[in-house]
């Protein structure tokens, strides 16, 4: 049995007859935040979404918590504590904040906990228990990542996969979600992350993985990433 948390083996996944995924492994132990970077049509949220099964995987495996969740619908995958935050963050924009909140809990009919869980996320974003009552819809970009997380934190991950959390935020509000995610790890939540950009991903990660083309091309402590001239060269233009 492995000892990671997650373990994705050799996934291959198309969209109709293109190839999207040749043959993605990689892994993450509990309570480390991983890395994964690459350009734009690399593959990484096809990875993310062939993970928690929203594309079915064409072949390979996906393992969690020592058990196969291939060919389990996205609801089962959630049940089982792992989670994304869309790329797009993708918050219901006619509902209000809080509604959109409890929407991450839909699965969960443990009141107490729920009700703790979202005291939580108050504290972590206050501008949210501020809004309550505001519609989605009218938040900022970087608001609606923090209520995306804070959805996504209502539905009680074991590890939370994120998917490009700094796409189209204003600087400041990038800098606390980052700071958000690093908190959420010291309390003990693993965490995945997808991030086009790779020196703020890398310096917050103990892993990353580099993908191109669907197949992963480097991989190692972060460290060892951003030090290497090939990732400068890439990825962080230096």
């Amino acid at each position: 049995m492995s000892d990671f948390l997650l373990d994705v083996r050799n996934l291959h996944s198309s969209y109709g007859q293109i190839e999207v995924l040749g043959g993605v492994s990689l892994h993450v132990t509990e309570g480390e935040i991983v890395s994964l970077i690459g350009a734009n049509g690399a593959g990484k949220s096809t990875t993310l979404m062939s993970i928690s099964q929203v594309v079915q995987p064409r072949s390979g495996d996906v393992r969690f918590a020592g058990e196969s969740i291939l060919g389990l619908r996205p609801d089962e995958v959630i049940r089982r504590g792992l989670v994304q935050v869309p790329e797009g963050r993708r918050v219901f924009p006619r509902m209000t904040v809080l509604e959109n909140l409890m929407m991450g809990a839909y699965l969960r009919n443990d009141t107490a906990g729920v009700e703790h869980d979202l005291g939580k996320v108050y504290e972590l974003f206050s501008v949210l228990k501020e809004r309550g009552s505001q519609i989605a819809g009218t938040l900022s970009g970087g608001e609606q990542q923090m209520l995306a997380i804070g959805r996504a934190l209502l539905s009680k991950p074991r590890l939370l996969m994120m998917d490009e959390p700094s796409m189209g935020i204003a600087p400041i509000l990038v800098s606390r979600i980052f700071a958000a995610i690093r908190q959420l790890n010291s309390e003990g939540l693993t965490v995945l992350l997808v991030e086009q950009n790779a020196r703020a991903a890398l310096g917050l990660s103990a892993r990353g993985y580099v993908l191109e083309t669907g197949a992963i091309q480097f991989e190692g402590p972060s460290s060892e990433l951003l030090s290497d001239p090939r990732i400068q060269s890439a990825y962080l233009g230096d």
